[in-house]
């Protein structure tokens, strides 16, 4: 309920001039009312990179226009929220990994925080993986693995912290030869693994070679093959901040320990054939959210 002010008019057609001048502002009052509430959200400016991914390839997706009263946006595709980090400024951004084994085509992504949207569709492109055999001996092909190194590893991957310590293009952890690609499919003593591909880039060279830090980073796992680790070997993980992981398994030296900060180039242990190893090499797995994704775009381009 209104309640009309008092006039120091006393006359009819005064009374009626105050009367029209209210109604006509309480009409201006309620046509900004509506606007207000009809006016539709405005949408985030985003970018996303790269512009045409395949199928393996880390997709970034930066949003610019979050105001500090603004409430944390979300980003979604295919149903899962990623984690979105200051950039700096109104900027935001959120890192979606892409594996073989995802369907390629047009993949729509959501951000929003209520008040503000945007959807994105991005092409995701295929691409064809080789195929590998590998022939275990006897002492390898036998080897299940132990919960322990599975749950110790799996609890790894899920780690997502919010401090960023790369910076740049990662290194080439070891400068031995690349002797097997991302995303390789296997067929293991002549029998082929599903849903199995290659997670990670495999480097041959002589035991006691040295490997270092591809990023900055704080060490969080530390597993031995005689504590039973029986697959992956010696093995460290890295944390390099907001859910960016990597992995260096059957190393035959471990120079580090859980919960040391490592810089990139440190030296973080030697190449070995611990756990199952056809024979002395590095295997380095990089994780973004959990999965595994190809680290060569991380070492030439670089995501900031």
């Amino acid at each position: 309920m209104i309640q009309l002010p008092e006039y120091a008019m006393t006359g009819v057609h005064g009374k009626s001039r105050q009367i029209k001048r209210l109604t006509s502002s309480l009409f201006l009052a309620l046509a900004a009312v509506l606007l207000i509430v009809t006016k539709p959200a405005v949408a985030f400016q985003v970018q996303v990179s790269p512009t045409s991914p395949q199928l393996g390839d880390t997709i970034s997706v930066v949003i610019s226009g979050v105001n500090s009263g603004d409430s944390q946006p979300t980003v979604t595709m295919g149903g899962k929220n990623y984690p979105l980090f200051s950039v700096g400024g109104d900027r935001y951004r959120a890192l979606i990994p892409t594996t073989p084994l995802d369907q390629p085509g047009a993949k729509s992504i959501q951000i929003s925080n209520g008040s503000k949207q945007s959807n994105v569709s991005v092409q995701l492109r295929d691409r064809r993986f080789p195929t590998q055999s590998i022939w275990l001996p006897p002492d390898s092909a036998g080897r299940r693995g132990t919960d322990y190194e599975f749950d110790r590893v799996d609890e790894f991957k899920r780690i997502v912290t919010p401090e960023r310590h790369w910076n740049g293009p990662f290194l080439r952890p070891s400068s031995g030869e690349v002797t097997t690609i991302y995303g390789v499919r296997r067929y293991y003593n002549g029998e082929f693994a599903p849903n199995y591909y290659h997670r990670g880039v495999d480097y041959a060279a002589p035991t006691g070679s040295p490997v270092i830090a591809p990023a900055a980073g704080r060490v969080v796992l530390v597993g031995r093959e005689s504590q039973g680790f029986e697959i992956h070997g010696d093995t460290i993980g890295i944390d390099h901040g907001q859910g960016v992981t990597s992995i260096f398994l059957h190393l035959s030296r471990i120079d580090v320990q859980e919960g040391q900060m490592v810089t990139a180039g440190q030296t973080i242990g030697a190449i070995g054939s611990t756990g199952a190893s056809t024979g002395p090499h590095l295997h380095w797995g990089l994780y973004v959210h959990g999965q595994s994704v190809d680290p060569v775009p991380w070492r030439f381009d670089g995501i900031e």
